[in-house]
């Protein structure tokens, strides 16, 4: 019994030192009491921010490139001493070929030949959505008939695809500075619960106690634990319910210049909070169409946390091409941390 109560007492301290430290705060289960308690963004907000925040027409009347503009080849040097024992870690999930509630539209992955003479295969697969690790082009989503830089979505057609905005624009490949958020470890869980909102002082606090900050042309990639928590409990229909972004980081993005922007599911946490009156895909679409910033959507960040954690280095050097397509609305993609 005196062990254990001086084992309690040590556990204590120890969580006190983290919270002083800015490695662990907050309350509950997540880490985060505060998160039920925050006012949401309002529509008003959400309506200024598209002009206060706007991006169109910052890198100029045409451009199909937006944030990425930010990663120029004094960027791409700086991203390259990162790399110093030219280890490599994908930041992707694993083709999913089975249908479950968080996977209704898996890979298709089809033998078209087997023999002593050699093997061929087929692939197919429907990227957009809440499974599959994908790079959002910005012919995805439009605002009231409008995406990236004021473009018309009459120039994506289901006979031609995007002609204007598609993933092709990114086919040369991205070559930057990732830093990863670990957020599940800041607040001293395995993973956050589905709905959990991450606010700017998370964001924050894990740059102090990282020793790292956010700069432009980054690619931002927020851990949540979603792929720790599906391997604990199962899957779920992580479209309805997921641990992610709050719409209140929005200004923070355009602050920071974040070139990149990815999570391991569509960046939103959801369901929206009781009241608001932003959509499910707030900072998703705000950040597709209004600052430009791609999207890696359904990364799966556990070995890369593992990769850093172990390092003590939370920042890497990115690299990842989507396919060329030349019309395309997204890619599937694999992304690489290179330490």
């Amino acid at each position: 019994m005196k062990r254990l109560a001086f084992n309690m007492v040590v556990a204590a301290g120890l969580v006190s030192a983290l919270a002083t430290a800015g490695l662990v705060y907050g309350a509950g289960q997540n880490g985060d009491s505060r998160n039920k308690q925050r006012h949401p963004v309002t529509k008003a907000d959400y309506e200024r921010w598209k002009t206060e925040l706007s991006n169109w027409g910052r890198w100029g009347r045409d451009d199909q490139m937006g944030a990425l503009n930010l990663i120029t080849p004094a960027k791409r040097k700086q991203a390259a001493t990162l790399v110093k024992e030219g280890v490599t870690v994908s930041l992707a999930g694993d083709v999913n070929t089975e249908k479950s509630v968080d996977n209704p539209q898996p890979y298709e992955h089809v033998m078209t030949q087997a023999g002593p003479t050699g093997a061929g295969d087929r692939l197919s697969v429907s990227f957009h959505g809440y499974a599959h690790t994908h790079l959002d082009a910005f012919a995805h989503r439009f605002f009231d008939g409008k995406m990236w830089n004021g473009v018309s979505y009459e120039e994506v057609t289901k006979d031609e695809g995007a002609k204007k905005n598609s993933i092709y624009n990114v086919h040369n490949g991205i070559f930057t500075r990732g830093i990863l958020m670990d957020i599940p470890r800041l607040k001293g869980v395995a993973f956050l619960e589905p709905g959990t909102r991450i606010y700017v002082e998370d964001l924050e606090a894990w740059e102090k106690s990282a020793g790292i900050k956010v700069s432009p042309g980054d690619a931002l990639f927020i851990r949540t634990g979603r792929w720790a928590r599906r391997a604990q409990v199962g899957p779920w229909n992580a479209g309805r319910e997921t641990a992610g972004l709050d719409a209140s980081v929005i200004p923070w993005l355009k602050r920071r210049d974040v070139a990149l922007l990815g999570s391991e599911t569509a960046q939103d946490a959801t369901p929206p909070q009781d009241g608001a009156e932003v959509g499910p895909l707030a900072l998703h679409d705000f950040a597709l169409i209004v600052l430009g910033i791609h999207l890696f959507d359904d990364t799966n960040l556990e070995t890369v946390a593992e990769a850093a954690a172990l390092r003590k280095r939370w920042e890497f050097l990115l690299m990842a091409a989507p396919l060329p397509v030349t019309n395309g609305t997204g890619s599937p993609i694999n992304p690489i941390a290179v330490f």
